[in-house]
């Protein structure tokens, strides 16, 4: 079995070990050489599986001290994305974090009025599916796929679309979790999208790759509780 495969398996053993020992924001894990006897494991593996948990949010490394719960995965988020996926679907944050800000700053100086009116359309379906008992995660997904679209370069839509599966897990996953919050936190999730469109209205290149780096790291956070 590869590495990169073996500490996909730790990665969903040390969630397991948060959620079945029921463990806190703050609590410490055991420590590394516990954890790699526990799985069978060398210790590299488990540091590659902690890496990706603090990258996803969910641990923190605390120097000299080991590592500690940032946030629990919500029940909901398991449901969505069956634990040996866990770590392949919130590891995609990190390629979108590159891929959807600079795709946002070349559609905000690249694209037509007519791509322009697609993406401001995008935007209203979006807004009335998440206002409605509607799923949403298609106009979400749809949303996106427009301002790849903008970049008039086909090779961001193709590496986008590459990440279908995980990407339509986590929009699916983030929908239901702020569903089950106040309704501000919908209000927020379209106030992200709003400030991305005005600003490749604007044509603020840097503003669009802000807005949308922003918007995915917010999005990364509403998926824990």
């Amino acid at each position: 079995m590869s590495e990169g495969r073996l500490a996909d398996r730790a990665y969903a053993g040390i969630v397991e070990i948060i959620n079945t020992d029921d463990l806190s924001v703050g609590d410490r894990l055991p420590s590394e050489a516990r954890l790699a006897e526990m799985f069978g494991m060398s210790r590299t593996i488990v540091r590659e599986a902690l890496v990706r948990l603090a990258s996803d949010g969910i641990t923190e490394a605390r120097r000299g001290a080991g590592s500690f719960v940032k946030n629990r995965p919500s029940n909901q988020l398991i449901a969505f994305m069956p634990m040996d996926h866990m770590s392949a679907t919130l590891g995609t944050y990190e390629v979108r974090f590159v891929l959807e800000s600079e795709a946002a700053r070349l559609a905000a100086t690249r694209r037509s009025e007519d791509e322009m009116a697609q993406i401001e359309d995008g935007l209203d379906q979006l807004r009335t599916a998440l206002l409605s008992s509607a799923p949403a995660h298609d106009e979400d997904m749809e949303f996106h796929r427009r301002i790849m679209l903008a970049t008039a370069n086909p090779a961001f839509l193709v590496t986008f679309e590459a990440l279908f599966a995980d990407v339509d897990r986590i929009m699916r996953a983030g929908v239901d979790i702020s569903r089950s919050r106040p309704p501000e936190v919908i209000g927020a999730m379209l106030r992200e999208h709003e400030m991305i469109v005005a600003a490749i209205r604007a044509q603020d290149a840097d503003g669009a790759a802000l807005a949308m780096r922003w918007h995915l790291s917010e999005g990364r956070k509403r998926l824990m509780p």
